[in-house]
């Protein structure tokens, strides 16, 4: 299991860090275990293990803690090699008629302890965001997130009622915070709050499962050059395996170059890295995987689609009702033009959209607008295909005098040049300057 492969990359890097010799099961005795489980609230949930398992009072001598009884149960059954995934952190399970049997290999591949324990480690290095869970073996984010367990130790000492055993949530949460750009190491708490939930009807509290759009947007914030590839999977009564994505963190990051680039001149607009963090998208995480990779196309803006030509979307006109319409504006139009990858585009389209709003107003009568001006100023605007479209651009260039045509040949033949999977894109950008404009 890749857990194991996780724990021991972290383990050699502890080692160097700390000019030590620790062995998987030491680490785990001396480091995981009084910060995860010697205490009533564990940090971590690994199913059917001896920690999630009751002790019988009767078997506790000489005042010795349920946690060390527990413990010792585990080194117990590693020891006398019952693998599982209650010993065994993400392996299958015991018996091969059980729901999670399904890693089990006619291959005789021998398991040590140390690839045991080494789990253990891994899996508490895990980031969990909606959707599933990750393992990055990148140094720096395996160190931040290490440095962030005794914090998470002492939040729930201070936090009554809080539900434990949510180690991979609290990973995805303090994995920004130690990431962002107000991280102070001397104080490494400052600035760092998040909302908890109420779980259930007993309210109990729950810290909530960070956005998987934040954590991406975050690790191309400071990893901009960077592709990183992580593992997906879920563990529970069942295990899931999506597999290795890679995360491409440059094309991601082209979001943040295109937003210092375009709104440099309209403060009042600017988006903020955490307006951005906050997207809220089209794909959930799993459908992302689906994907293949994790880039631009996967964090495609949620609601986009409603204001894209059919058939893709509906080509409903964009409301500016309130501040966060406007910033939703933005966000839309930032992605669509890193979509297309060509700022000309974006400068086209506002041309393009300018012309229409223009001839809409100068056609204008007793304050009403012709219905046949109107009309043809929708259908260039909404036209589904690039050859409809260019059918009504030119009926509307031939409504024109000749030398005072809003569009030239040049323009036309960026158009043509548009890939036609992107040209809904570059219809929906003109939509959106249009719809701008007329709120002007």
């Amino acid at each position: 299991m890749y857990t194991s492969y996780i724990g021991k990359k972290f383990l050699k890097l502890y080692n160097q860090k700390n000019e030590s010799n620790l062995a998987a099961r030491q680490f785990f005795d001396e480091v995981l275990f009084p910060i995860f489980f010697d205490d009533e609230k564990h940090l971590m949930h690994v199913h059917g293990s001896t920690f999630f398992q009751k002790v019988d009072k009767k078997g506790i001598v000489n005042g010795k803690r349920e946690s060390l009884i527990r413990v010792d149960r585990l080194h117990s059954d590693i020891a006398n090699k019952k693998f599982s995934g209650s010993t065994f952190v993400g392996y299958a399970a015991e018996k091969i008629d059980r729901v999670t049997s399904g890693q089990v290999s006619s291959l005789n591949y021998k398991i040590d302890s140390e690839e045991v324990y080494s789990s253990w480690i891994g899996e508490g290095l895990s980031i969990g965001v909606t959707g599933g869970l990750n393992l990055i073996s990148h140094e720096e984010i395996l160190w931040k997130l290490f440095l962030g367990w005794t914090h998470y130790r002492n939040f729930l000492k201070q936090t009554p009622g809080l539900k434990s055993r949510q180690i991979e949530t609290w990973n995805g949460h303090w994995l920004c915070h130690s990431l962002s750009d107000y991280f102070i190491s001397d104080e490494p708490l400052e600035g760092f709050i998040f909302p908890t939930s109420q779980k259930d009807e007993e309210g109990d509290l729950a810290i909530p499962t960070i956005g998987w759009s934040k954590v991406i947007f975050t690790l191309a914030k400071k990893f901009s050059n960077q592709t990183l590839t992580t593992y997906v999977y879920s563990l529970s009564k069942t295990n899931t395996t999506i597999g290795f994505i890679n995360f491409y963190l440059p094309e991601i990051h082209h979001l943040y170059e295109l937003r210092d680039r375009l709104f440099l001149e309209k403060s009042q607009f600017i988006l903020s890295d955490k307006q951005i963090q906050q997207l809220s998208t089209y794909y959930n995480f799993k459908e992302a995987c689906k994907l293949g990779t994790i880039g631009l196309k996967a964090l495609e803006p949620d609601k986009l689609r409603e204001f894209m030509p059919p058939p893709i979307g509906t080509g409903k006109d964009y409301k500016f009702t309130d501040e966060t319409s406007y910033l939703q504006f933005q966000i839309y139009k930032i992605w669509i033009i890193a979509m297309l990858n060509k700022t000309e585009l974006l400068d086209l389209a506002n041309k393009i959209a300018n012309a229409l709003w223009n001839y809409e107003q100068n056609n204008k009568e007793g304050g009403r607008g012709k219905s046949t001006h109107s009309q043809l100023a929708d259908e260039v605007r909404n036209a589904p295909y690039l050859v409809k479209f260019l059918d009504r651009l030119d009926v509307f260039m031939n409504k024109h005098e000749e030398g005072n045509l809003p569009i030239n040949r040049e323009d036309i033949l960026q158009i043509i040049n548009v890939p036609p999977d992107r040209f809904p894109l570059f219809q929906t950008l003109i939509k959106l300057e249009y719809t701008f404009l007329s709120k002007q």
